[in-house]
């Protein structure tokens, strides 16, 4: 963000861009950074968050999975990357829509947190479908429903968390921006080389062997979904409070 706008600084950029700013102020630290401080150029994917739970747990539904936290306050626990992460919003975005409550636990990272779920010291988590398909395949976990639109390629039995009547949205997603006063003609630039770079096979299928899919936006969409995230996730970081 403090970067000389000359178009040689670029920021390939995950979703957890517009949590930091307001995990900042929650936290009553002065932001390393305002959103207004980056220009938007390119959105490369966006990957729904999923809920995971183990093969072996007694909820073979969200139906059951929810019925059992409303029934029962804080006996779900749900592992998390960390504090304000992009696992630990969603979960909280989840609570905040079916007014239910579940135990937090942050690990020091994503990896810790999937170790933590398969050995049974948490009970679920929210993470991108790349990261537990594998261990569906294997047996050793199931995924309920998913914070997208629509039916994933990957899991494709698993239903939205909209379909089931549970309006919250939640992509862990990854765009290109360039730092505010950038000339116009260098933006131009990069939007189209990033188009072409989100159009070549070779970066499709690259992306696509872990699993997850090009889901491309120019920079007015990209511009608007980043401003639209942005105040959702104001929203969510409010609620969720000091931890």
């Amino acid at each position: 963000a403090k970067a000389a706008p000359d178009g040689y600084t670029l920021l390939l950029a995950l979703s957890s861009i517009t949590i930091l700013p307001e995990a900042d102020k929650v936290l009553k630290r002065t932001p390393q950074y305002r959103l207004d401080q980056l220009v938007p150029v390119a959105r490369f994917t966006a990957d729904p968050t999923v809920l995971a739970v183990r093969a072996d747990s007694p909820w073979h539904t969200y139906a059951e999975f929810i019925e059992f936290a409303r029934a029962k306050p804080g006996a779900i626990s749900f592992g998390s990357s960390g504090n304000y992460g992009t696992m630990h919003v969603p979960m909280e975005m989840l609570k905040q829509a079916t007014r239910t409550y579940m135990l937090h636990v942050p690990y020091t990272g994503a990896g810790p947190a999937i170790v933590g779920l398969l050995g049974g010291q948490v009970d679920a988590l929210a993470t991108g479908p790349a990261t537990v398909v594998q261990h569906v395949k294997a047996g050793k976990l199931r995924v309920l429903a998913h914070w997208g639109e629509g039916r994933l390629a990957a899991l494709p039995e698993v239903p939205s968390l909209s379909e089931l009547g549970v309006d919250v949205k939640f992509s862990q997603w990854a765009g290109l921006f360039v730092p505010a006063g950038t000339p116009e003609p260098v933006i131009a630039k990069l939007r189209d080389a990033s188009r072409a770079a989100a159009a070549d096979e070779r970066v499709i299928r690259t992306i696509g062997t872990a699993g997850t899919p090009i889901l491309y936006q120019d920079a007015p969409e990209f511009a608007a979904f980043v401003q639209q995230d942005a105040k959702v996730m104001e929203t969510v970081v409010q609620r969720i409070g000091r931890q």
